[in-house]
């Protein structure tokens, strides 16, 4: 049996985008799934467009993710080079068979593949002029995905641009003629150039390669396809944010497969032994943010606290300035704060505001939320009753704090629950975050008592 084949062929004109993150995914975890071969291949023959900046985000985006490519730039093989900018003469040669087996004619300063059939033309109403058509049988399309696909090619198209630049076209079959593709997996956008690559196939005497078109990427609000400017479509960003890497692996392979029952969170080693081209959908995913913030949280929340904390401290470190207060407070006390934020945040980059108030006096008050505390009962009273009472509770554990914070309670006849919303506010200026026993234990007797009596002034 012939060994799987498969490519990713990104062009470096852009940040790196989901969808392109997806596609190369879906190649990746078939030649893994199979034992095969997976190759990247840059389509770099845009000169005005093509960055090195470009091309590092790609290497990058796909060295975070965890997708090693086999075969490629920085790999090497023996199907080399890896750069289509570096290919140039292999191409000239392909062209020129055309022009020699008279499936090529130059015209206009280009260079146009020649579908074989009856010619006739036609006046193009949106052209505003003749156009040659072609009558020739429609090429079928034997779809891993889509299943049999016909499509009518009746014109012919160019090859070689009037600059003497190859069209994506050539070079696509080329490559995957000479780099011995036996499966291309790309997005259900070029269905619509697979005809025309069928029939180059045919014309070099090549064997035709497995098509596999996989689902478009929908935009989360609105119709149409995800672009790169949509919100949330870039992967830099949410390796910036903090994000997992795992995380997005495990939420971009079920946008548009599904290992056969209802479940989403799944190690990659269990994904490659169950991924497989019939479990791919045919119908378009849409992208959910949301879901994916939710998926991180589970992958974040599974982390050794001991790694969390590691993590952690890398993420404030690339945060200048707005992380620098954090990583100035002790060792122990900053593993404290982290390990009590690791239930609740769904990226590391919701940590800085998340804890705030652990490493500054000088926390913000949310107003809203001040206005609606002070309104019930009386919490002067509470307060004054809560920093008298500081001295004598155990800070030792959350249940010894809460246990002194419910003694006093009771010797005033009142609930846990009437000291609670005020030492929130008056700790942390929210009223949201981890228990409010957990925060007394963390912040410590001292703190505490001087938030408490500062507040209390300040109201």
């Amino acid at each position: 049996m012939t060994q799987v084949r498969v490519r990713f062929a990104p062009s470096p004109t852009g940040f790196f985008h989901i969808g392109s993150a997806r596609t190369a995914l879906f190649n990746w975890l078939y030649a893994r799934h199979t034992g095969g071969v997976f190759v990247l291949r840059i389509e770099d023959t845009d000169k005005e467009r093509n960055s090195d900046e470009f091309l590092n985000v790609i290497y990058n985006s796909l060295t975070w993710l965890g997708m090693d490519w086999d075969e490629g730039p920085q790999k090497g093989g023996e199907f080399g080079p890896y750069r289509q900018s570096e290919r140039s003469e292999i191409y000239q040669g392909y062209m020129q068979k055309l022009l020699d087996t008279g499936r090529a004619y130059e015209q206009d300063g280009a260079v146009w593949f020649k579908h074989l059939g009856e010619r006739y033309d036609v006046f193009d109403d949106h052209r505003k002029k003749n156009v040659t058509k072609v009558k020739t049988e429609p090429t079928v399309i034997e779809d891993r995905i889509r299943g049999r696909v016909e499509r009518l090619e009746d014109e012919d198209f160019v090859i070689v641009r009037s600059d003497g630049s190859p069209t994506f076209h050539l070079v696509n079959v080329v490559d995957d003629i000479e780099m011995r593709i036996t499966h291309v997996i790309r997005g259900e956008d070029h269905l619509s150039n697979t005809s025309k690559h069928v029939e180059l196939f045919k014309a070099f005497g090549a064997p035709l390669p497995e098509f596999a078109h996989i689902p478009l990427i929908l935009k989360q609000n609105g119709p149409g396809k995800m672009s790169k400017r949509d919100e949330g479509a870039l992967v830099e960003d949410y390796q910036s944010r903090g994000y997992l890497p795992e995380a997005l692996v495990n939420f971009l392979t079920l946008l548009g497969w599904n290992p056969g029952d209802d479940r989403e969170k799944m190690p990659i080693e269990e994904i490659i032994t169950l991924f497989d081209l019939p479990g791919v959908n045919q119908s378009n995913a849409r992208f959910d943010e949301k879901k994916l913030a939710n998926m991180n949280m589970h992958y974040l929340l599974e982390l050794p606290s001991e790694q969390f904390v590691v993590m952690a401290r890398g993420y404030f470190e690339s945060q200048g300035e707005k992380g620098a207060t954090a990583l100035a407070t002790d060792e122990a006390y900053f593993r404290e704060v982290m390990q009590l934020s690791q239930p609740k945040i769904k990226s590391f980059e919701e940590l800085p505001d998340y804890t705030c108030y652990f490493f500054s006096k000088d926390y913000p008050i949310i107003e809203k939320v001040k206005t609606k505390v002070l309104k019930k009962g009386e919490p002067k009273a509470r307060l004054e009753e809560l920093i008298a009472f500081v001295p004598n509770i155990d800070f030792l554990t959350d249940e010894s704090i809460e246990d002194g914070i419910k003694a006093l309670a009771e010797s005033k006849e009142m609930g846990f629950g009437n000291y609670q919303s005020i030492a929130r506010l008056a700790l942390t200026g929210t009223n949201a975050g981890p228990s409010i026993t957990a925060i007394i234990r963390v912040l410590g007797r001292d703190r505490v008592q001087k938030r408490l009596a500062r507040f209390l002034q300040s109201i």
